[in-house]
């Protein structure tokens, strides 16, 4: 049988460890063909590059982890899908695979998150997609623990085809020792980030500053993403690209418009 030729991208950059490990678990599913960015662009969203040039620089040296071939993007996440499919493959990959992102996208995150609208783009062009990332920030993070996992996700979406319009969003818990208890299936909790900006003076006397935040969990549900993580479980949340609040129609319909 044809192997099924797999997308590989992320919003860490080319180099982060979290991608050289999913091109390693990816290479021993399918074909692997990876455009990623040259530099992290983490937290970038769904940006795209409209008001400068675009560049895409194959690596002729054989991949150390596998791929088929691996270009750099001087993009965005979605950049990097975008041009990989309109440019790059020469025909359409049959899913599309962003991550191991390097800290969590659950909950609010993912309306942030460079590695799931990597995914996004992908299913709104009608794409299977799923973003993966690890609930550990460190660049030495350890992926391997999560190998199985994440083929037998990937394997599971190829195989049943995923839900029209829907990509999943795959958070990993930081485990030390033990595996994940099992996978579970979760809606996003509902949660924000109580923000500040830390207010600095430069050398040169000009203001700056830093973002800061705490998170903040307003749900105590038991089937959310964030419960699922802190409890050991791999969190798999179906998203939608269609923004629509389809209950909020009927009674903005009560409105005299």
């Amino acid at each position: 049988m044809k192997k099924p030729l797999i997308l590989v991208t992320n919003d860490d950059g080319i180099t982060a460890p979290g991608l050289r490990a999913l091109i390693r678990f990816m290479s021993e599913i399918g074909e692997v063909v990876v455009v990623a960015p040259d530099s992290p662009q983490s937290g970038m969203g769904h940006a795209i590059t409209v008001d400068d040039t675009l560049q895409a620089s194959k690596d002729d040296k054989e991949s150390p982890d596998g791929a088929m071939v691996e270009y750099s993007c001087s993009g965005t996440p979605a950049d990097c899908v975008k041009l990989a499919l309109q440019e790059i493959l020469d025909r359409k990959p049959d899913i599309c695979i962003s991550g191991i992102n390097h800290g969590s996208n659950a909950s609010i995150n993912v309306i942030y998150s460079g590695t799931m609208s990597a995914a996004i783009e992908a299913g709104i062009e009608g794409v299977p997609a799923i973003g993966f990332s690890l609930c550990d920030y460190s660049w030495n993070a350890n992926f391997e623990f999560a190998r199985e996992a994440i083929k037998s996700i990937v394997s599971e979406a190829l195989h049943n085809k995923m839900p029209k319009g829907v990509v999943l969003n795959v958070n990993i818990p930081k485990m030390e020792a033990d595996l994940p208890k099992g996978i579970k299936i979760c809606r996003q909790a509902r949660a924000n980030w109580k923000e500040k900006f830390d207010k600095r003076i430069n050398p040169r006397g000009k203001e700056y500053y830093w973002l800061t935040g705490e998170f903040e969990l307003l749900d105590k549900g038991e089937d959310t993403d964030e419960w699922a993580l802190a409890n050991g479980y791999i969190s798999v949340v179906p998203t939608q690209f269609d923004l629509t609040a389809h209950h909020a129609i009927q009674e903005l319909n009560s409105w005299s418009l």
